[in-house]
């Protein structure tokens, strides 16, 4: 992995760096993917299968209201439920799979689904979405989702959105920051992806749009991540373009479009009226079950061909799509990730919005199948 901004946190012990990789090597290992039924396919290495999660409780199924005993979801305003928070009870962690408290989130599904929508005023567009405008906030070689704990071991990423994010970051330590380089306050979460280089000189997106949207064939029974949520998609080891040559996905946009290619043929060259950009989507199908997983991807799925969840990750949550735009166009040569080639792209998202801010979105959005602005408004 190439890590070109060399600093004294970066001079760690060798033997512990050794221990630590070895330990966390399978959460970087590629699971096959299931193709989405619909929109832009997701990264190479997403799907249904990988690592067989633990069975010892079955996952809800989304269409079926469900109840916790002695749980009560009486709103306490007619037409709002209050939305309960999922992160009360803290998580379960073995062999690297991190259990929700089962009763906790069938409250809060249950809270959820009680909502009443917001009426649709105007005429908004027919999509199911919502987005926040973001900025870069920092860099650093940390990683909490795949590295937690190990300050410095990781190649350099670029960070947005929550302002403390570094490796030892949980959902409670997200929370409690309240600073954000994103346009909605209510947004706490952390996204980050490996810094893009250009002959050695850190190059950062002139901005981020991170979209919430459903690629499923029925956005209804989208409802939302729960509180500590983290996924990954893409590979950072892998340093070569996919057998059908769709592995890389920087393309240009802007008038004029692209023009060429680069020297080693792996970016585009754009007009100069145009910038380089990546989008990256992950997947919106999620076992029901846990926060995280071994390989950081096996708790959730893409649709399959149907359109709908696979049984095996039954529940549909919002598809967070990050569109990244670089200020490069007619000079894209010398151009490098942190973790290496332009097919190493990967991106990490961890969830700490706000409950209610979310909920609101996800049940006026994208469950009615509109199109929302960043301060989740028709």
């Amino acid at each position: 992995m190439i890590n070109l901004r060399s600093t004294p946190r970066h001079r760690r012990s060798v033997t512990a760096l050794l221990l630590v990789s070895l330990a966390l090597a399978g959460g970087c290992k590629e699971i096959p993917g299931t193709p989405g039924a619909s929109g832009p396919s997701g990264d190479t290495g997403i799907g249904s299968s990988g690592p067989e999660a633990p069975t010892d409780t079955a996952p809800a199924d989304p269409s079926v209201t469900p109840s916790a005993p002695g749980t009560s979801a009486t709103p306490s305003t007619p037409g709002k439920p209050t939305t309960p928070s999922t992160g009360t009870v803290p998580p379960t962690a073995s062999g690297g799979w991190v259990t929700i408290d089962a009763a906790a989130q069938a409250a809060a599904t249950k809270a959820f689904f009680a909502r009443k929508p917001k009426p649709v005023t105007g005429n908004p567009v027919k999509v199911p979405e919502f987005n926040v405008g973001c900025k870069t906030s920092h860099h650093n070689s940390d990683d909490p989702i795949v590295l937690p704990k190990l300050v410095g071991g990781s190649h350099n990423h670029t960070f947005w959105g929550n302002r403390s994010t570094d490796a030892n970051s949980t959902a409670e330590s997200l929370r409690a920051s309240k600073a954000t380089t994103c346009n909605s306050p209510d947004d706490q979460s952390a996204y980050w992806v490996p810094t893009m280089y250009q002959n050695g000189k850190v190059v950062d997106p002139t901005e981020v749009t991170v979209y919430y949207g459903s690629r499923l064939k029925d956005p209804s029974r989208t409802q939302p991540f729960p509180f500590g949520l983290r996924m990954i998609t893409g590979n950072a080891k892998n340093q070569v373009d996919t057998p059908d040559k769709q592995g890389n996905h920087f393309w240009c946009a802007g008038i004029g479009g692209e023009i060429g290619r680069s020297a080693d043929k792996t970016f585009p060259v754009c007009a100069r009226t145009a910038n380089i950009v990546r989008q990256i989507t992950f997947p919106d199908c999620w076992d029901g079950r846990h926060l995280d997983s071994p390989d950081h991807k096996a708790h959730m799925a893409n649709g399959d061909h149907t359109g709908a969840c696979p049984k095996s990750h039954p529940v549909p949550v919002p598809s967070v799509s990050f569109v990244i735009s670089y200020p490069l166009s007619a000079n894209t040569d010398g151009i490098t990730l942190a973790s290496g080639t332009s097919f190493s792209m990967h991106a990490d998202f961890f969830n700490a919005w706000k409950d209610e801010a979310l909920a609101a979105r996800v049940r006026n959005c994208l469950d009615q199948g509109v199109k929302c602005n960043s301060a989740g408004n028709f």
